[in-house]
């Protein structure tokens, strides 16, 4: 009787994203891939990062699957990004924002997301560059980011809408505008901005969401979201109204669709990338690196406005 060989699959596992889902399933999540014709080898986060272990251990692997929140799809995925063929990605979320599973409408249920890597379709997806390192969803500046992104787990679940947080501020001087020039394909602005992100997602932690008509996931553009400082009520009325209305092309909201943006800041700027810590700059250069990797998705579902 002939078998099929069996599938190389690399497990990375991050045990404590989230409610630590990922440990109290992982011996169901093995177990259904090995019924379903994987050879898995498991790989715990911690004493190594996700990107050091797929850009270590990928090469040897068919597919690579993440288990545990964006900061662990992140990683891998920027570590597969110094391979010359990375193979495929499957993710089953299990942290507190899951931007990428919501973007690419992944269930949050194990279960569920098991079978998107058995019976899915390998679909393209594009990866930013940001210096030296990469992004799967964003990089962002300004108010609330540091909140969103840097906060312990708990703090991170109790965090509601970008609006909700604007809506409750009665002190404006509480939010530090940044002086920047923004370059981009084919064009310029300038002024004082509160909040920047450069993002591949529709939902960005929970603080914004982008129309799933404005986002392609495979396009080779990002979306930037520029938002002005505020200089009266009136203004941060309107910003509230812009993000609620997902209306970013007001007088204080703006979005950019390119391939590649510059920020030249006055100073030093914090920056995240996809929850973590990105150092601070004062010129930074974002490039599209389209296609770069391959997401594993539920037959027939294709990311946002994918045109594969």
């Amino acid at each position: 009787m002939e078998t099929r060989p069996l599938k190389k699959l690399m497990l990375v596992v991050n045990p404590y994203s989230g409610r630590g889902l990922a440990n109290s399933t992982l011996g169901v999540i093995v177990n259904r891939l090995c019924d379903n014709g994987f050879c898995v080898t498991v790989y715990m986060t911690g004493v190594f990062s996700a990107e050091s272990l797929t850009s270590r251990f990928g090469r040897n692997y068919d597919v690579i699957v993440c288990v545990g929140g964006d900061g662990t799809l992140s990683g891998a995925v920027s570590g597969l990004m110094e391979l010359a063929s990375p193979p495929p990605v499957g993710y089953i979320p299990t942290g507190t924002a899951n931007d990428v599973a919501n973007t690419l409408s992944l269930p949050r249920d194990p279960q569920l997301a098991i079978q998107a890597i058995i019976n899915g379709v390998s679909s393209p997806f594009d990866v930013g560059r940001f210096g030296d390192k990469y992004f799967t969803y964003i990089a962002a500046f300004g108010a609330f980011t540091g909140a969103s992104y840097l906060t312990p787990q708990s703090a991170k679940r109790a965090l509601g809408h970008l609006a909700y947080i604007l809506n409750g501020l009665a002190d404006l001087s509480a939010i530090k505008p940044r002086r920047a020039v923004v370059e981009y394909d084919g064009g310029s602005v300038d002024g004082s901005f509160i909040f920047g992100a450069v993002t591949n997602s529709t939902s960005v932690a929970g603080l914004a969401r982008l129309s799933r008509d404005d986002v392609d996931l495979s396009d080779g553009l990002f979306e930037v979201v520029l938002v002005r400082q505020p200089v009266s009520i009136r203004d941060l009325s309107d910003i509230i109204s812009s993000i609620l209305k997902k209306n970013y092309q007001s007088d204080n909201v703006q979005m950019l669709h390119t391939s590649e943006v510059s920020f030249k800041f006055d100073e030093a700027v914090a920056w995240t990338l996809d929850g973590e810590d990105g150092g601070t700059h004062t010129h930074v250069r974002i490039e599209n690196r389209t296609r770069a990797v391959k997401i594993l998705l539920s037959g027939g579902n294709t990311p946002l406005g994918a045109r594969v």
